[in-house]
């Protein structure tokens, strides 16, 4: 603490990033400041400091800083550093669901309409779909009134075959060359239309085309008219009246008892409720810079609002020239006192409170599941040090074909799913695990001390999945390459026996110990990782190897096949139009792989 007193005094006034370590040197706290001296002073002086802070402010053996030109810029770098770190302490927003949209490629002659949860340019998108309204009813709801595409077939000059989507009157089918540009382009500014909320146009179009279809008799697709009128009806009765149909807004509140703390968002597109998103965070600084760092990372990922509603106390001008600098998006953010906007952000509080209230419980069960398993078991197993960043790995194949390998990483006790890798065996002959696991623990820890350790730091300890033989197996690998700062262990499933380097014999863990329970769970894991890598690639090569007995099916049009189906089964069960879907694939061959398949039947 001695050398933190020091360093307190060198504090500059500067706006900028504040970085703290624990005594292992991880990165634990990520803070920005307007003024560095100031903020940073507080955690170390302050008399006043929620239970929280004081958590954190014990496990700080040392600080650094990063001064930045502006507050702006210490807002997106802390995004980043929190990112790159994944700081116990701070706001992570790892456990959020990512909803879906509805993607317009506009950039397309013939755009094409999909659903999509990841939100890239050159593309417009309309949603984020929930509470009850399905993205792909939305979508499908477009296609039976507009007939516009949703396939992702190539649109060239030579005409393909329509599909089976063109013979129910589910598409104008341009790729067949049915249609003009013009009279396409006229039905997606329709469609549009109707995602930014004008309802008026499909209504009509269901309307009409039910009842055509009864007049018809074609009673089937005159239900499947009717009952999306009915789907109409549910997202009329979202729309707010006293909202402005124009508005796209996200309600955020923000509650917390000073050592838990929860958001609630509301979000509505085109005055239309789509529904509410909560998460648990955590609170070791201001409610100020505490709300204004959730919003840096949530939209990092999320579409941005035209308007965000929330607290007085939130740092608004900030939030806004951060928008404007990092995204170029104008977002007014405001704090009601009155009218429609203040009821939902009071609806916004309610949420967050009642997720607060009813939650803790399982805030505190989700903490004494990992970090506090992560504590346990660093005592218990007598590791060198605290195992935040741990690594599984296995190996999986059938008699020694389609060999894989799987790493699994868990920081702080849970899944860290972005930094999971597999793994091909190459160089080993048979089914020999032992061999396998050398060479895919090889090829990871050549990656320490070089450009790549960035993307691939080094593990806290590595856990390996089996017995004794296994681990060392692994622990020659070590030796070879001279690791020595790496805790190893390896967990065999049958007696769920630890086995360590220190120790002859194997270490039974209390079948209701949290670290047991976390053991399993990364090593479950790195089991199911493995697997279904193993599946993928046995399924393809062996679907790969059936198509080849189709006659006018050569590599190319069996890599397509493989890409678009995945398996026999889907191609078994596939239309011909589904298969004529598939670029080289015309009518009569997309009828012989029908037919080479029900013989096989």
């Amino acid at each position: 603490m001695n050398v933190i007193q020091e360093k307190l005094k060198l504090l500059p006034d500067d706006p900028g990033v504040y970085i703290m370590n624990d005594r292992d040197g991880n990165v634990i706290y990520v803070g920005k400041a307007r003024n560095l001296k100031n903020r940073v002073r507080q955690y170390f002086h302050a008399s006043v400091k929620t239970e929280k802070v004081m958590a954190m402010v014990q496990n700080v053996t040392d600080f650094h800083y990063i001064i930045t030109k502006s507050e702006i810029d210490a807002l997106a770098l802390e995004n980043n550093l929190i990112k790159k770190y994944k700081p116990k302490y701070n706001i992570l927003l790892k456990d959020d669901k990512t909803y879906p949209y509805i993607k317009v490629a506009i950039s397309e002659k013939f755009p094409s309409f999909s659903v999509s949860r990841k939100l890239k340019k050159g593309s417009k998108y309309f949603g984020p779909y929930m509470g009850g309204v399905r993205v792909r009813d939305v979508l499908e709801m477009v296609n039976v009134a507009f007939g516009v595409r949703l396939c992702s077939t190539n649109v060239g000059e030579k005409p393909k075959k329509p599909c089976l989507n063109y013979h129910i009157h589910r598409c104008l089918a341009p790729c067949a060359h049915l249609c003009t540009a013009e009279e396409y382009g006229e039905r997606v500014r329709q469609a549009i239309r109707f995602l930014e909320g004008d309802e008026t146009e499909v209504e009509r179009l269901l309307t009409e085309k039910m009842q055509k279809f009864a007049a018809q008799e074609e009673f089937e697709l005159a239900l499947d008219c009717r009952e999306k009128l009915n789907m109409l009806s549910k997202i009329k009765l979202k729309r707010i009246t006293a909202l402005n149909r124009d508005l796209n807004a996200d309600v955020i509140a923000f509650a917390t008892n000073q050592m838990y703390a929860a958001v609630n968002i509301l979000i509505t597109r085109r005055g239309i409720m789509q529904g509410a998103s909560t998460f648990a965070v955590e609170n070791t600084s201001t409610d100020a810079e505490a709300l204004s760092s959730f919003i840096s990372q949530y939209y990092a990922s999320h579409e941005i609002p035209d308007e965000i509603i929330t607290h007085d106390y939130c740092e608004s001008k900030l939030i806004e020239d951060f928008f404007r600098s990092r995204y170029q998006k104008n977002v007014a953010v405001i704090s009601p006192r009155q009218g429609i906007r203040k009821q939902l952000l009071e609806m916004a509080e309610n949420n967050a409170a009642d997720y607060l209230e009813k939650a803790i419980d399982k805030i505190r069960h989700k903490e004494d599941m990992t970090v506090t398993a992560c504590e346990r078991l660093q005592e218990i197993l007598g590791l060198s040090r605290y195992p935040r960043r741990m690594e599984c790995y296995d190996i999986s194949n059938i008699s020694g074909v389609d060999k894989v390998g799987s790493m699994v990483v868990f920081i702080d006790g849970e899944a860290d799913r972005s930094s999971y890798r597999r793994f091909r065996i190459r160089t080993v002959e048979g089914a020999n695990d032992f061999a396998s696991l050398q060479e895919v623990l090889t090829r990871r820890l050549s990656k320490l001390g070089t450009e790549e350790e960035e993307r691939f730091p080094k593990p806290d300890l590595v856990i390996i999945d089996g017995g004794k033989g296994q681990l060392s197996a692994v622990k020659e690998i070590f030796d070879r390459m001279g690791v020595a700062d790496i805790d190893l262990i390896s967990l065999a499933k049958r007696e769920e026996e630890v086995f360590t380097l220190d120790s002859k014999e194997s270490i039974l863990l209390d079948k209701r110990d949290y670290c047991l329970k976390m053991l399993q769970r990364i090593r479950d894991e790195a089991h199911r990782f493995a697997i279904t890598y193993f599946r993928n690639i046995h399924s393809k090569r062996s679907l790969s190897s059936v198509l080849e007995e189709i006659e006018g099916v050569g590599k190319k049009k069996r890599v397509a096949l493989v890409e678009k189906f995945g398996s026999i089964d889907k191609i078994m069960h596939a239309s011909i139009g589904e298969l004529m879907q598939v670029d080289g694939v015309g009518e009569n061959l997309a009828k012989q792989i029908k037919k080479f398949f029900e013989d096989k039947i």
